[in-house]
């Protein structure tokens, strides 16, 4: 939905709207009954008698059904249509499987070494080409080029991270050339990842996609002049700023957004989502985040003490080491709801989302603005209030309430 307030036209605040990977679903049938059944109500309750935008998740096997089945595609976007629905952004992270016991470090497979990684996203930009609105451009987020613990000598893996992101550039710039449809990609920091905060995403850029060698590289894949190789980088890439996972990494927020500025780097999609937090660890905080370790998800953990941070990659691991932190302050990647600010003993990392939408009501940082609460359906019981798509609601309704 297009976002305004008293003082600011609806298309300075750009376009909200709630990511689909909350609904399980892998191939496309089981996508395209997800969305048939929440999507119109979700629409009807949050943005009634208005267009409302959709943050489409599809998994490789769902967008590879999509595209390959003809008939498929046109009947979707008849179903969009139909309901005043409008896809702008895509939710390319997650490959394979995304909800399901297990999921936890699978879910980084295959990464930006992978030419099964390069293939996916070329797909899922050709069918966002053809899902987007005539007047809006696209964004699609993805992995932060892999997660740490599978690589082997990250140093060298980011030449090929780096080489699979460039032929990906190229890709968008072609498809803009043919379609007139500017599509982005997204890099999203995240904990215990090849780029955990976004002073790494910004190294990145600047070491292995601004050089002169990387340059003249895309100019060669774009057959285009070497300088315009830059704009085209900076155009078609860009970051994806998931407010969870900054707070988790302790981000200050202001400098992050000033260093993307200062960088000239795309700020291309903000993710609104909140962490947990304890600000001093204690004995009897043990079981309520036994609560929390479930299965299906990493929640990886960030400790700051005096004398700096340590990082867990998941909260059981984190749990083993629980007498040492008594004191620490623990904020731990496990999305909850946004207008939640306690739960139980745990704070969450809201003042984070909104610090970040106080500075875009004054001054639009994007045009891509979505909540991701995918755990709702692994959190604790007694702090999920009411049913899913009251909860979405509440979550869009929340955003909306802060830009006012």
């Amino acid at each position: 939905m297009r976002l305004a307030t008293a003082e600011t036209p609806a298309a300075d605040l750009g376009h909200l709207c709630y990511c689909t990977n909350i609904h399980p679903g892998d191939s496309w049938e089981e996508t395209r009954a997800a969305l048939g059944k929440y999507l119109p109500e979700i629409r009807a309750q949050a943005s009634p008698g208005m267009p409302f935008g959709v943050g489409l998740r599809l998994s490789e096997l769902a967008a590879r059904q999509l595209e390959d089945q003809p008939e498929r595609l046109p009947e979707f976007i008849q179903f969009l249509s139909r309901h005043q629905l409008y896809v702008f952004t895509l939710n390319g992270f997650p490959y394979g499987q995304f909800h399901g016991a297990g999921t936890k470090r699978r879910v980084y497979l295959p990464d930006w070494r992978h030419p099964e990684r390069l293939a996916y996203s070329n797909r899922l930009a050709r069918l966002l080409c053809r899902l987007l609105p005539p007047d809006i451009d696209g964004s699609i987020s993805t992995l932060p080029g892999a997660y740490a613990a599978h690589l082997d000598h990250p140093a060298q893996d980011a030449q090929p991270i780096a080489e699979q992101l460039l032929q990906h550039a190229a890709i968008l710039h072609r498809l803009h050339m043919e379609s007139g449809r500017c599509i982005r990609l997204a890099l999203e920091p995240e904990p215990e990842c090849l780029l955990e905060t976004t002073a790494d995403a910004i190294g990145f850029f600047q070491r292995h996609l601004l050089t002169p060698q990387a340059l003249r590289r895309l100019a060669e894949l774009c057959q285009c002049p070497p300088n315009h190789a830059e704009t085209l980088l900076r155009r078609h890439l860009g970051v994806c700023l998931d407010c969870c996972h900054a707070a988790v990494e302790f981000e200050d927020i202001e400098a992050s957004l000033q260093q993307l500025s200062s960088a000239g780097i795309a700020l291309v999609k903000l993710q609104l989502s909140a962490g947990l937090k304890l600000d001093r660890v204690q004995p009897s905080h043990r079981a309520q985040l036994r609560s929390f370790a479930e299965d299906h998800y990493l929640h990886q953990v960030v400790q700051r003490t005096p004398s700096g941070l340590r990082r867990f990659d998941d909260l059981p691991a984190a749990l083993e080491y629980l007498e040492q932190a008594y004191g620490a302050e623990w904020r731990i990647h496990f999305h909850v709801p946004l207008w939640t600010r306690q739960l139980g003993d745990f704070s969450s990392t809201q003042d984070c989302v909104r610090q970040v939408l106080a500075r875009h009501r004054r001054q639009a940082l994007t045009s891509h603005l979505e909540v991701e609460t995918y755990s709702w359906h692994v959190l604790p019981p007694a702090f999920r209030d009411g049913n899913l798509v009251d909860a979405i609601c509440r979550e869009l309704k929340w955003v909306k309430e802060q830009l006012q």
